[in-house]
């Protein structure tokens, strides 16, 4: 039953292989290009309540927000469900990502945008430390809560509110001025990369579907 899932680990090597080939070309003129126009396109959609509503997307996606989302989570898990093992896979997913953020940003010390800034942001920019967070978040609670859903329109409705959320708090990165949306794109590969390598791991441990 296990092998079933290599493919999993295949997609991890691809979301792998992509996230090194756009670390070495994130500052070439060709992505530099693209970067500047998909700014352009998403600040042009500047309006008071678009701002609010990006604000708040962000907002949500800081890491004292994602820690008491991820709590809640674990309570979740823990009171309702009874499942000490999918809360270590919860742990190990958050703080794996958080860490490998931190480390890649070190690494790698891309300079935020300098032009038209919504919000102060300090730090490295690249990968965005929100959008890893939101995809190993979300991606993760999707994951597991998949498992306890029976119906095919909760799980669909789950997935579409996972992926909203994930896409909505990057693009809200790009929108506020923190963030190249090549930011945004490595920050995703790199986390889906790790999520898709810790299930792989854990369903081969757990050793079930």
């Amino acid at each position: 039953m296990r092998t079933k899932y290599n493919h999993l680990l295949l997609l991890c090597f691809f979301s792998l292989a992509f996230f090194i080939f756009l670390a070495m070309v994130y500052d070439s003129d060709f992505v530099e290009n693209i970067d500047l126009q998909l700014i352009k396109s998403i600040q042009g959609l500047e309006h008071p309540t678009f701002t609010y509503i990006m604000k708040f997307l962000s907002y949500i996606g800081d890491k004292v927000r994602v820690i008491v989302i991820s709590i809640i989570i674990v309570l979740i898990l823990y009171k309702v469900f009874h499942q000490r093992i999918e809360i270590i896979l919860f742990i190990i997913v958050l703080v794996g990502s958080a860490i490998l953020n931190v480390l890649l940003k070190f690494f790698f010390q891309r300079e935020r945008p300098n032009f038209y800034r919504m919000i102060v942001q300090d730090g490295y920019s690249f990968p965005s430390g929100h959008a890893m967070a939101a995809l190993s978040l979300y991606g993760i609670i999707t994951f597991l809560l998949w498992r306890h859903i029976p119906k095919e329109s909760g799980r669909i409705m789950l997935l579409c509110t996972s992926t909203l959320f994930i896409t909505l708090i990057g693009i809200s990165r790009i929108y506020l001025g923190v963030h190249y949306p090549s930011d945004i794109v490595g920050a995703y590969l790199i986390s889906g990369c790790w999520l898709l390598f810790t299930i792989w791991g854990f369903i081969q441990v757990k050793g079930k579907d």
